[in-house]
């Protein structure tokens, strides 16, 4: 899947990035507003394939002045699915969100990051995702190691791209930023946060500052 724009997957023309766009707004955008918002293409391309979505009747078209407006016609028979492929980015972040709540043992946070954060990869990016995991937890304890790797698979067969988990603890995290680590700030850059809170809590400011334990983050599930 193209993690950059995950519509091209079913619709691999500028059509669908113009659907993309415009599935964004309530109003309406001129060609050139379209193109500029889209990620590929060049203006004459977005112009040609709105034309061709008018003909179908997917997107009005409504001339004011010397400009040309376009909106989505969500009374389309064909909106729907307009929705779904241009809402596959949200749903893969959805169903990242559930499956880490829902792991036995869950991560202290979780997050993606890289390209797939970014939007600027495509089909064959990976999808980075990092989990901090409690202090007491080793990468090959179970059910910690059987969950890692339920990842890996679910989201392989979700997207078609390889997950890549980066897997650290707090004192890992620490120690990645008294080295100063790039990918911190990669993390506090470009990262979505899927669970728990965001990484800048497990990054100490000052000497007195703590990051989150292992005792606190298995607070929750005794409560349930």
């Amino acid at each position: 899947m193209d993690v950059a724009q995950p519509i091209r997957c079913v619709i691999p023309t500028l059509d669908g990035q113009a659907l993309e766009v415009l599935s964004g707004v309530s109003g309406s955008l001129t060609g050139r507003e379209v193109a500029r918002l889209a990620r590929h293409g060049s203006e004459s391309g977005v112009r040609r394939a709105l034309d061709r979505l008018v003909q179908q009747g997917v997107v009005d078209a409504e001339q004011r002045g010397g400009a040309v407006f376009y909106q989505l016609n969500r009374e389309h028979l064909a909106y729907p699915a307009v929705e779904v492929l241009a809402g596959l980015r949200r749903e893969l972040l959805d169903r990242l969100t559930a499956l880490l709540a829902a792991w036995a043992i869950p991560p202290l946070h979780a997050s993606m990051f890289g390209s797939a954060a970014r939007r600027d990869g495509d089909a064959r990016s990976d999808i980075d995702i990092l989990l901090v995991r409690p202090e007491d937890i080793d990468e090959d304890s179970e059910p910690w190691a059987s969950q890692v790797e339920d990842l890996r698979e679910r989201v392989g067969r979700w997207t078609g791209n390889r997950c890549q988990p980066y897997q650290v603890d707090p004192p890992g995290i620490a120690a990645h930023a008294r080295v100063g680590a790039g990918i911190i700030q990669s993390w506090l850059r470009d990262a979505i946060t899927l669970h728990g809170p965001g990484i800048s809590s497990f990054l100490p400011t000052s000497p007195g500052k703590k990051t989150p334990s292992t005792r606190a983050a298995k607070a929750p599930r005794s409560s349930r």
